[in-house]
């Protein structure tokens, strides 16, 4: 039976309806035990139906019947709106117009809406692209929480502190919400991960929530906020989707002063780790088009961005299907080194995945290429890849384009090949660290960093003491550690157990930091002397006459604000502001952060053509 309810003609829908309902109503079946509540419920409809129908014998009661049962709600906006997961059904757009509601319900009326956003840059990313549909409809941004209407948390799950942090900030909203009461109805939703992982616990749990949003359905939004107002009910949506990218809404920045932005390259994720809630919270991976993103990235620039991050759960794996004729990686003449230039995916040597390798499409190698193009003075920066995608095309290109940054993020996420294979990560310690050796053999001067989980699913002393020698060998840049939180859903839920007590992964935990740090010290003290250029992103809130940028490794560099020569060759002053690149010379530094004083002001081109700068090809973004 088709699943969309405007493609099948009335008089044959409800001939499916009746065969249904004499079915269920035959004294031999149990109705209870063969049907969902929710189902149950559907079937008082089919009767209703049943008993409309037979009613109308004359063939224009009939004809007027049918054109209203077309008009209207569809299967799909029930199964949207239930708690039930119904499997094999097509998702209708949200974004497409719903005849029986009017298209000015849908409007914001001026209501300011106030975002409170938790976890990765791939949540800032979404807060953007849920305020640019709502903005689209007529919603003001709130300033603060005190003159908003709405309250949206954008959510991780990613551990369960994360959770917890949320629950209790909903209380505290909650809070806010009684002492509005009438005069000020104040409307409070869950968007994102936590969203669609918690969505019935969140409704039921003391009615703390109005809406419940997931990560593929904030182009419903305005309709979930329609629902919600006046009528005291709540509204659902956490749908998930194998083709929802947003690519043609262009995300509205929450701080319109910043000179950095994320863009979003792919959803999902289809590596199913065994710890990792991700590909249950948001799907299966998919990647939009390389046209959206360039067309993206080409307005950023317009309007002054000097850094873009390409995001995505696995960004390295991007694969754009949507023009048929292309295949993986650079074109041969443009590749170095070897690489994936042929039709399937080529992994680093020595990873390999539990799921079937894309083949043809354009490449993350092929994007980065056209990113990178489109202004030379903007740094392109991109997280959070898998060490498992790494051809030599994308590590070349990293070597030879100066706005490309010198730095990788590799997860490792553990140092013992044991545990590795527990977390279903597809490589042994090996070969991470072959890959390590390879990386730097293209470009020396990188900065690695990664994510460790500590305390994973029947992690020894052993295992852990392997995971404190690799961060020894390796000296990442910096590194990101977090003990294990079981996730439902999850592969290591359902197969293994959770042995290690609290206090183990807390003392292993600390050990981890503090070799991180010791390696990470003495890697930002080698770089003391050395001249480096920064792009500034902000004032220090530690003293009003500092202000902090990154290096292109990403380490935060802190500088006076006195004013300083235009260029290297203009001796006349000008004052610092955010969004300038800035020559510094390093003078010290802790395990995070480096200390400079500013020498003059640049760009990434002048500054890469300095011949002491020379280690970067400059052909390609200058032809």
């Amino acid at each position: 039976m088709s699943t969309n309810l405007g493609v099948m003609s009335c008089s044959k829908l409800l001939k499916h309806w009746k065969a249904l309902s004499h079915i269920l109503n035959s004294s031999k079946v149990d109705k209870r035990a063969i049907l969902a509540p929710s189902f149950a419920r559907r079937l008082h409809l089919s009767n209703y139906v049943n008993h409309r129908f037979d009613q109308f014998e004359d063939t224009d009661k009939r004809t007027h019947f049918n054109e209203k049962l077309e008009k209207g709600p569809s299967l799909q906006h029930f199964i949207a709106n239930s708690g039930e997961t119904i499997d094999n059904y097509e998702q209708v757009s949200v974004g497409e117009r719903v005849p029986y509601l009017e298209e000015e319900l849908y409007s914001g009326h001026g209501r300011k809406v106030y975002f409170d956003t938790y976890g990765c840059q791939m949540n800032f990313n979404d807060t953007e692209i849920a305020w640019s549909i709502l903005k689209d409809k007529g919603y003001a941004k709130a300033e603060s929480i005190n003159e908003a209407d709405v309250i949206l948390l954008m959510t991780c799950s990613i551990r369960d502190n994360a959770e917890q942090k949320i629950w209790n900030m909903v209380n505290i909203y909650k809070g806010l919400k009684r002492r509005g009461g009438k005069k000020k109805p104040l409307k409070i939703g869950i968007l994102g991960c936590m969203a669609e992982r918690l969505k019935h616990k969140i409704l039921d749990k003391e009615k703390m929530v109005d809406l419940v949003c997931g990560p593929d359905a904030y182009r419903d939004l305005p309709r979930l906020l329609s629902v919600t107002s006046g009528s005291g009910q709540s509204a659902v949506n956490v749908l998930l989707s194998l083709e929802e990218t947003y690519a043609d809404v262009m995300p509205v920045r929450i701080n319109s002063n910043a000179k950095t932005a994320f863009v979003s390259i792919t959803r999902g994720c289809n590596n199913m780790c065994s710890y990792c809630i991700v590909p249950y919270t948001r799907g299966r991976e998919r990647s939009r088009p390389v046209s959206s993103i360039v067309e993206e990235v080409r307005k950023l620039s317009d309007q002054g961005i000097k850094e873009v991050t390409l995001l995505g759960q696995n960004v390295n794996s991007y694969c754009d299907k949507s023009e048929e004729d292309h295949y993986g990686g650079l074109p041969n003449s443009e590749a170095q080194g070897g690489g994936s230039t042929g039709e399937n995916t080529v992994l680093s040597r020595g990873f390999k995945t539990i799921y079937k390798l894309q083949s043809g499409g354009r490449r993350f190698s092929h994007l980065l290429d056209q990113v990178s193009r489109i202004d030379p003075d903007m740094r392109i920066r991109f997280t959070s890849p898998h060490p498992k995608d790494f051809p030599d095309e994308v590590l070349y290109l990293i070597k030879d384009r100066p706005n490309i940054c010198n730095k990788i993020h590799l997860p490792a996420q553990s140092g013992s090949t044991a545990m590795l294979q527990a977390m279903r990560r597809g490589h042994t310690r090996e070969a991470y660290l072959d890959l390590v050796h390879h990386i730097r053999e293209i470009i020396p001067d990188v900065a690695l960093t990664s994510d460790f989980i500590v305390g994973f699913c029947g992690e020894t002393e052993e295992d852990h003491r392997d995971t404190v020698s690799l961060i020894e060998q390796v000296k990442f840049r910096y590194v990101y550690q977090f003990p294990y939180s079981m996730r439902q859903k999850t592969h290591a839920y359902h197969h293994l157990k959770d042995t290690v007590p609290e206090s183990v992964k807390k003392r292993r935990t600390q050990e981890v930091i503090d070799c991180a740090r010791q390696g990470m010290l003495g890697l930002n003290q080698s770089q003391i002397g050395q001249e480096q250029l920064i792009l500034i992103e902000g004032h220090s809130k530690r003293s009003t006459s500092d202000m902090w940028g990154r290096n292109d490794g990403g380490t935060k560099v802190i500088i006076p604000t006195d004013p300083i020569p235009c260029s290297e060759l203009d001796p006349s002053l000008q004052e610092l502001t955010i969004g300038d690149y800035v020559a510094v010379k390093v003078l010290s530094a802790n395990s995070q952060t480096l200390f400079g004083q500013p020498l003059y002001l640049s760009n990434l081109v002048d500054y890469a053509s300095k011949p002491a700068n020379l280690t970067k090809s400059r052909t390609a973004l200058v032809s």
